[in-house]
């Protein structure tokens, strides 16, 4: 006899794994924060140094952002864990995903520029189409727990 899994736990199954995916990069965070060192673009970065001026939404080191982003994943990785927080926690990484986008534009745009590698133009040339795919499972947990909800 086959084993049917009901919507229910596929979802939470689906939710787990992303749950998952998100506390392995959350801890990438604090663990090797230059990887993501490259994704903060550099408007978004505070200079302390006096070396150029601070745009309106300079507010935050790139460290801080840096780690800011790995403790919103490991929230979101909680959230989605929990049925009863799960659609706003979905919806939540839908639009950190979809702002990450930014980030790996920057990257990528600086990989290609006079001072990037080949190395880097591979690492940014397969992160920045990684997003989509992401920002959709993000969004596919969020309807769904909508369409449960109701």
């Amino acid at each position: 006899m086959p084993f049917r899994w009901s919507s229910r736990a596929t979802q939470t199954l689906s939710a787990a794994a992303l749950g998952g995916l998100l506390l392995a990069s959350a801890a990438k965070h604090f663990r090797d924060p230059g990887f993501f060192a490259p994704v903060v673009p550099d408007y978004l970065c505070r200079d302390d140094s006096g070396s150029r001026p601070n745009g309106p939404l300079a507010v935050l080191s790139r460290e801080e952002w840096i780690a800011a982003s790995g403790l919103l994943e490991a929230g979101a990785a909680v959230g989605l864990l929990i049925p009863q927080t799960r659609r706003v926690a979905a919806g939540g990484v839908t639009v950190l995903f979809t702002a990450f986008l930014a980030g790996h534009l920057h990257a990528l745009r600086t990989a290609y520029g006079p001072a990037g590698t080949p190395g880097q133009r591979r690492v940014h040339s397969l992160r920045l189409p990684l997003q989509a795919p992401l920002i959709a499972w993000a969004w596919s947990l969020s309807r769904r727990a909508l369409k449960r909800l109701r």
